[in-house]
């Protein structure tokens, strides 16, 4: 076990919340896949409760000191992301010694952030990631925060210079802890009653222990929400010495960087993805078209589209290793844009609706049945599929190279191989999409 001071506290701090933490683990930041893990001290068996955590061990908007005066000011503190009441709440426990939340934050002693790309250069963002869709979310990211501090966040903070300071509350210290509730934070799921109901979904929270189990996607472990407990129950048996791991869900590489700041290696990610952007369809239509009638053609399916909300200027399709995650939006896109004349005046005058549906419209589409799509669907895919390739600043075959030689791989950065491991996973992905609409 890590006998680290600041562990050490922290463990201290838990046993003091009422955290009740399984003999048979231990947390450490040696033999683990990043700072901080859970490790096995002793065979684990399925169903085993790893540690259970009071509810008011958590650190919310509803448990942080500053409580009330977040629920006086809550409508003030609305956004898109719903994260303002719960970074204001960290922003004010991270930055007292003398809060009841000090030991958990002295795990990360100066509140050093997880390496995510919104931290890294602007060289290193377009050199590495380029095609990969991580910087233009990581800008989009960068732009929110800074709109959000500086339009409701900074005033709050002025409103009240008797709890913050804007000089130690800053703009710096906003996007690193957007960074922590990015990687570290949880979300309760809805019961289906008030999915139903149309109830906004559960703000985010800190669940100290639990957000030190890191993610595999052939995790070991899960955690389990209960009215006065949360509990980490083992999925699968475990043995001594091997690293208990939790799962943040179906991620693929560049949503686990995005996010996260780490990737699993090829081929362990089973849940990888690759985009094609909705965008990346209509142009391959448009330089398929061999006149200014047909160019218009293309542009008039794709505002029907538009308007049957099957497309967007920001949307993508999504294509997994094993199925096709958009497959309705894509299915209907491909239909659509190869509709002769007759074909679309009729769809258009049905407002898209049609009497006979094929029965395979109802099925998940696999990547397999890619190949047997009809041929003018096929050669629209193939085309936004090498349209998208271009994207990349390398191709798949330099990047096999890398990944698969050991000594060149060792000497890559962390950064250089995170960002190699979100390329490769994508282009086999596309290569992929590629073969079979050939």
């Amino acid at each position: 076990m890590g006998n680290t001071l600041p562990v050490t506290n922290f463990l201290g701090w838990c046993e003091e919340m009422g955290l009740e933490l399984s003999p048979k683990v231990y947390i450490s930041s040696e033999g683990t896949v990043a700072q901080y893990g859970m490790m096995a001290r002793e065979d684990i068996l399925v169903g085993e409760v790893l540690f259970s955590i009071p509810r008011s061990a958590l650190l919310s908007q509803n448990t942080t000191r500053v409580h009330d005066l977040l629920l006086k000011e809550q409508e003030t503190l609305a956004s898109p992301s719903g994260w303002v009441p719960l970074l204001i709440a960290l922003m004010y426990e991270a930055t007292d010694s003398g809060s009841p939340w000090a030991p958990y934050f002295g795990l990360w002693p100066v509140l050093d952030p997880p390496d995510l790309p919104m931290f890294w250069s602007d060289k290193e963002k377009t050199t590495l990631l380029q095609g990969t869709g991580v910087s233009e979310a990581v800008k989009k990211d960068l732009e929110n925060m800074e709109q959000e501090y500086e339009s409701i966040v900074l005033p709050f903070i002025q409103r009240h210079p008797h709890l913050f300071n804007p000089e130690e509350h800053s703009l710096d210290l906003y996007k690193r802890l957007v960074a922590f509730v990015m990687a570290y934070s949880f979300q309760e799921s809805l019961e289906e009653e008030e999915e139903d109901s149309g109830k906004e979904d559960n703000p985010p929270m800190m669940v100290p222990v639990a957000d030190l189990l890191n993610h595999v996607a052939q995790h070991n472990a899960h955690l389990e929400f209960t009215p006065d407990y949360l509990r980490m129950i083992t999925t699968r048996p475990v043995q001594a010495g091997q690293e208990l791991f939790n799962t943040y869900g179906q991620m693929a590489n560049w949503q686990l960087l995005h996010m996260y700041g780490f990737t699993e290696p090829h081929p362990q990610n089973s849940n990888d993805t690759a985009d094609i952007q909705m965008t990346t369809l209509r142009k391959a239509a448009l330089y398929a078209a061999t006149s200014e009638d047909g160019c218009a053609r293309v542009q008039e399916r794709w505002d029907l589209l538009c308007d049957m909300e099957m497309v967007g200027e920001e949307g993508a399709f999504v294509f997994g290793c094993e199925e096709v995650m958009t497959d309705e939006e894509l299915r209907t896109c491909l239909k659509v844009l190869c509709m002769s004349a007759e074909e679309f005046a009729e769809y258009k005058e049905n407002e898209g609706w049609e009497e006979d549906e094929d029965d395979d419209d109802e099925q998940t589409l696999i990547m397999e049945d890619l190949s047997r799509l009809p041929a003018p669907w096929r050669q629209l895919l193939h085309a936004s599929t090498i349209l998208t390739l271009k994207d990349f600043a390398s191709d798949l075959d330099s990047d096999h190279a890398m990944i698969t030689n050991a000594a060149t791989y060792a000497k890559l950065s962390v950064r250089e191989r995170h960002a190699l491991q979100v390329r490769y996973g994508q282009k086999r992905i596309l290569h992929r999409i590629l073969e079979l609409t050939n």
